[in-house]
């Protein structure tokens, strides 16, 4: 019996979705494209159309509302709900999901619109009820969260007797030409990155003020590059999930000119979240700056460069201390040859159909809500160097470390 799959959300990840899905149309069958924006659904179904001969059907939906989503899920008998929307919409496409008996997997948790802070709490919540519906959800099943998660699995099950500091290094060295513009969703970006930056130290969250902590990272295939802490939300459950862990920390890089630019907008309070008035009207900042703002998904044509991101583990195997480097580089021309998006999109939307197609295929199953890191690591890994996102293992001496001097 051939599966019916649903995606809800028609942005870079929502087009690498629909594209590699349809690339993998003997696991998904039936493919539905789903967005606030048919016209952009309808764009993409053309487009995969061409490229891959296979049909996705495109449907209008209001993803803020259980009613139409469940209406929606009923309809096309969807097996699987991909949910690449905006991460505001998690909790009541889960609850459509858990209404309809439908599996769910997204790759970001969920983040109230009126408060710049992201956790699993709530989505945890609702692991009882989806036992209680025989259905699984997957959370985080992007690249960071998500493949992250998985290489520190892989490092625990074939590295490492225990597991002690962690660092997930996240590096974006590609250049579009703007002068500003965010790779994702720009509400969702410079929220996380003007939001204080924590991580996980012996036992307790440690929280720093945004881009307190630097550090110059040498990334194979990229080179130096400045680095960041933030908090990333995969930090969350790996402290849950991995024993023994004595510190996790999360990096990502930034050039000069973005941090300028965003410390110029959030100076004149262009980040804010909080409604203003202008002329007689209320207005929220920083939906305001992302109508400015270039829209990511016009992005893929003229970016060019690659991505670099992986984790880098310190811990004991056999008695003896073991450093371990698993990461994945991606090439932005490559993946817009391919499904007509950015290395970003990419990186998170082929992640996300792995794990649907594992969870369809049941290789990766378990009634209730999970994270990646909860599953056998090797059939995922498998899959990422056979659709599209190969990775490296490199191994360090104990001390050996990837950290240069400032320059």
């Amino acid at each position: 019996m051939s599966n019916k799959t649903l995606i809800i959300g028609a942005g870079g990840v929502g087009n690498v979705v629909a594209f590699k899905c349809a690339m993998n149309s003997d696991v998904f069958g039936e493919i539905t494209l789903a967005s606030r924006t048919k016209s952009k659904c309808d764009v993409i179904a053309a487009n995969v159309k061409a490229k891959t001969g296979v049909e996705i059907a495109t449907a209008e939906i209001d993803a803020d509302s259980v009613e139409a989503l469940v209406a929606l899920i009923k309809e096309t008998q969807a097996d699987i709900v991909i949910n690449v929307a905006l991460p505001y919409q998690d909790l009541t496409i889960m609850d459509a999901c858990a209404a309809t008996q439908t599996h769910y997997l997204d790759t970001a948790n969920y983040e109230h619109p009126d408060e710049a802070k992201f956790e699993y709490k709530e989505q945890w919540a609702r692991d009882q009820l989806f036992r209680e519906q025989h259905i699984m959800g997957l959370l985080g099943s992007g690249f960071d969260p998500g493949v992250t998660n998985v290489f520190v699995a892989y490092a625990q099950k074939h590295y490492f007797d225990e597991i002690h500091y962690v660092d997930i290094l996240d590096c974006n060295a590609g250049d579009h030409g703007y002068p500003f513009a965010t790779n994702f969703n720009p509400e969702i970006n410079l929220r996380e990155v003007s939001a204080k930056g924590r991580y996980w130290e012996n036992g307790e969250w440690k929280e720093t003020e945004p881009m307190e902590i630097k550090m110059v990272w040498d990334y194979p295939e990229v080179g130096p590059k400045d680095s960041y802490l933030l908090y990333h939300e995969e930090m969350e459950s790996l402290v849950k999930n991995i024993p023994h862990l004595k510190r996790i920390r999360f990096f990502m890089t930034f050039g000069e000119s973005y941090l300028t630019h965003m410390r110029c907008l959030e100076n004149v309070g262009m980040l804010g979240i909080e409604p203003v008035e202008h002329n007689g009207q209320k207005i929220v900042p920083i939906e305001f700056l992302k109508t400015l703002l270039p829209d990511p998904a016009t992005l893929g044509p003229r970016t060019k460069g690659k991505t670099n991101i992986g984790v880098f583990v310190r811990g004991i195997k056999d008695g003896k201390a073991r450093t371990v480097y698993i990461y994945q580089v991606s090439d932005h021309e490559k993946c817009y040859e391919e499904v007509m998006s950015q290395a970003v999109s990419y990186t998170t939307g082929v992640p996300a159909m792995i794990g649907a197609k594992l969870m369809l295929q049941k290789i990766w199953f378990e009634e209730g809500v999970h994270n990646m890191e909860e599953f056998d690591p090797d059939p995922f890994m498998e899959e990422l160097n056979r659709q599209g996102l190969p990775w490296q293992v490199m191994e360090l001496a104990p001390n050996e470390t990837r950290e240069v001097e400032a320059s």
